[in-house]
């Protein structure tokens, strides 16, 4: 039997169907956005009936009662579930699929690639993982327009099944770059590196200038971390000011004592960016300058730290 052409969400007609497993976030995100790439709304499945029906309710899609009607109908199928219950889900998938056509199959996980669809690539489905470099916070409309311009991650490892998954991520307006299967958790990391630990950051730093006494700390440091953000965007460690780049191991002791002092839960994350920042700025430049700083930070307690024990001259 000669397999079917592989759909193009490039041109909506040849779309049947469309399948997302999942009912969170980025399940409803992508329910949303190729709900008018196809003949008719996406069909959704989730464990939970309870959130399936709410998820439904909240965006276009048409919730069926098992895996087996998902994959008799659709020739699109979307995985957009945790990244640990990826696996389980394609085996049910594999066992559901009974020869139903060669559906194109993908996840969202960022961290896994195309060697976990084995199972669902045995039962005859095209494989692929797409991945939108993007952060997912529960607003789905605002989550499409944002998916446009937005890059996504592709891994693939045949090229017609790479086309299609090219027009997945057109279909949605985003961008796209080839992840290699074996880059796959490093890639990942990195963007959580990038986001997840930038939201700790900005939250702990919040936190702290409460405890300073500002009412409103987004606002206050809006265009700081903005503009921080944008110039470390551009411009990598050539962005770095401040105390550490000056060598102000007093200035660096006196924040510590004080976030002891006023916000001491910050402290640790204070000590460990701003060793991590040291250890980018030795890689580039002569440490001495800033030799007092690291002792400044590998002292057990803040509070032993005196000016006079932490002076070094400004650069």
């Amino acid at each position: 039997m000669s397999k079917s052409p592989a759909p193009s969400l490039a041109q909506p007609q040849t779309v049947r169907q469309i399948g997302i497993i999942g009912t969170g976030r980025v399940a409803q995100t992508l329910g949303l956005g190729l709900n008018r790439y196809a003949d008719t709304l996406p069909l959704m499945w989730g464990r939970n009936a309870d959130k399936l029906t709410a998820a439904c309710q909240r965006v276009p899609c048409t919730p069926v009662a098992d895996l087996e009607e998902l994959a008799r109908h659709c020739d699109v199928i979307a995985i957009a579930v945790s990244d640990d219950a990826v696996e389980a889900i394609v085996g049910d998938l594999a066992n559901a699929m009974n020869s139903h056509g060669q559906p194109l199959i993908f996840h969202t996980s960022g961290s896994k690639g195309v060697a976990v669809l084995a199972p669902v690539a045995g039962a005859g489905a095209r494989t692929a993982a797409i991945h939108p470099m993007m952060t997912f916070t529960g607003h789905p409309t605002r989550e499409v327009l944002q998916m446009a311009g937005a890059t996504f991650a592709i891994t693939c490892e045949d090229d017609q099944v790479r086309d299609t998954a090219y027009d997945v991520v057109t279909a949605l307006g985003g961008r796209v770059v080839d992840i290699a299967e074996e880059q796959r958790a490093l890639y990942h990391a990195a963007l959580c590196h990038a986001a997840n630990h930038l939201v700790t950051l900005v939250s702990g730093a919040a936190q702290a200038l409460v405890a300073a006494g500002l009412a409103d700390p987004g606002a206050a440091m809006a265009p700081l971390v903005r503009a921080a953000l944008d110039n470390a965007l551009d411009r990598g460690m050539d962005a770095l000011s401040g105390p550490l780049l000056r060598g102000d191991a007093q200035t660096i002791a006196g924040h510590l004592r004080a976030i002891k002092d006023g916000c001491p839960h910050v402290l640790d994350a204070y000590r460990a960016m701003a060793c991590a920042t040291l250890d980018a700025l030795d890689a580039r430049t002569d440490p001495l300058p800033r030799a007092n700083i690291r002792a400044v930070l590998d002292a057990v307690d803040p509070a032993t730290v005196s000016p006079e024990s932490a002076h070094h001259p400004r650069r």
